[in-house]
């Protein structure tokens, strides 16, 4: 029978990775790599695991792709801190491994936590990614943000969602907002694209009809309301910041060095 590891990245968070950690000691080995943190998160994580390693961050991509090399086994599944494996979907996973695998990886749903509230609406749920996977079969894409796995072969979907508590709050959101779309940025200069007048005056807007109209964020109330104006001004800042790279002619002097271990898709 396959035998699954869990990789979990860490930068600062005592107050989250017990209870990853917690919901994922059921499986036959759990991997945290951690970017030198300056809180509990080492002694916390050294009480699940003995194969905890601390390296120098890489950016989401690289910083993952080193966690899933050290995993003993094939079968990685890979968890944020932030996140926690259900019930359900540890029953899900156990059964598929005994069963056995016909998949080259699986993505999994996240019902995500926002102030106290779970968000049901505005592109929030199911919110699908690959986090099951054979790493023989596939790995980490080079992205400098919203890092996605790739694998060579037939994919599937597992039905239990995990649970993702994601921004404690608005100053939070902001405050990592700040560095996701400067990362975003980066990127879309390292690609060629440019910055006009026309992005910034209609993808903001564009984005808040999108969660809160088309994507029925209404549906959540003041929470849906106040997610959908922040990830408007998400994409103004991304596109912004894109200005002001090609305004200076190079990359943003943080993007690369930017660390940390959890993210909310955009």
């Amino acid at each position: 029978m396959p035998r699954l590891s869990v990789v979990i990245i860490t930068f600062n968070e005592e107050a989250n990775v017990r209870d990853a950690l917690e919901s994922a000691k059921w499986a036959d080995e759990i991997v945290v790599v951690d970017s030198f943190s300056e809180d509990r998160t080492p002694e916390i994580s050294r009480e699940y695991t003995e194969n905890f390693h601390q390296e120098k961050w890489r950016g989401f991509s690289g910083q993952k792709s080193l966690a899933v090399s050290l995993a003993k086994n094939d079968w990685v599944f890979v968890l944020d801190s932030d996140e926690r494996i259900t019930d359900g979907l540890r029953a899900e996973i156990s059964g598929l491994m005994e069963k056995g695998l016909d998949k080259a990886g699986y993505y999994c749903a996240r019902r995500n936590h926002f102030m106290g509230m779970e968000i049901r609406h505005g592109g929030w749920y199911p919110d699908y990614s690959m986090r099951m996977f054979d790493r023989t079969k596939g790995g980490f894409i080079e992205r400098k943000v919203h890092e996605a796995v790739e694998v060579r072969g037939e994919t599937g979907y597992l039905k239990n969602p995990m649970l993702h508590f994601t921004y404690t709050g608005i100053s939070d959101y902001l405050t990592r907002m700040d560095r996701y779309s400067a990362l975003a940025a980066d990127e879309l200069f390292g690609r060629g694209r440019h910055a006009g007048l026309t992005d910034l005056l209609f993808r903001p807007p564009f984005t808040f009809f999108k969660m809160y109209v088309l994507k029925q964020g209404f549906r959540d109330g003041m929470h849906g309301l106040v997610l959908a104006a922040l990830y408007s001004f998400y994409t103004f800042s991304k596109y912004a910041k894109l200005w002001e790279f090609r305004l200076a002619g190079k990359t943003g002097p943080r993007a690369d060095n930017l660390r940390g271990s959890r993210e909310k898709g955009s």
